[in-house]
């Protein structure tokens, strides 16, 4: 399961509808060994385009030599897709590289109504999970909101 700040999803929204109609793509870092989210790292889709993207080789570098001293790690991996839904390709697949992070796929296909999910992609296979979405990642606070009708489906929200 994927539990993620409000803020952080609208920084990818934000992101992906900014990009449009190019593929958006980033990081959402987090300490290393946990599996929360603490912050958003936008980066260059190298491709520029609308139906693939690349990160760049240098920007890539920097920013994974820029969190290991920093002792974080990529908790997140995300992209968009702007024509259809909010699931990973075979390039994606193929691409997915990190074993513990979370992969999500973000759409703008519908300009009024943002899709996003989270896979894990391990060795080839794709697993979707839920996404519970937080104002705060204190346990048990009363300012947590869950998003039980997405339990294991689709995050929504504008795209415009």
């Amino acid at each position: 399961m994927l539990v993620i700040r409000a803020d952080l999803v609208e920084a990818m929204l934000a992101h992906a509808r900014a990009d449009h109609p190019d593929e958006a793509c980033g990081v959402l870092a987090g300490p290393e060994g946990s599996d929360r989210p603490e912050r958003h790292i936008a980066m260059a889709n190298a491709e520029r385009s609308p139906t693939f993207y690349r990160f760049d080789a240098q920007e890539q570098l920097r920013v994974w030599r820029a969190l290991e001293e920093s002792g974080d790690a990529p908790i997140v991996i995300y992209h968009s897709h702007t024509a259809t839904e909010a699931y990973p390709s075979r390039t994606d697949v193929s691409l997915a590289a990190e074993p513990d992070a979370h992969y999500v796929v973000v759409s703008t296909r519908n300009p009024d109504d943002c899709e996003l999910r989270s896979y894990r992609i391990i060795d080839g296979v794709v697993t979707e999970e839920p996404v519970t979405v937080v104002e705060h990642y204190r346990t048990g606070d009363a300012a947590e909101r869950t998003r039980p009708d997405h339990e294991s489906g689709p995050v929504e929200g504008s795209c415009s």
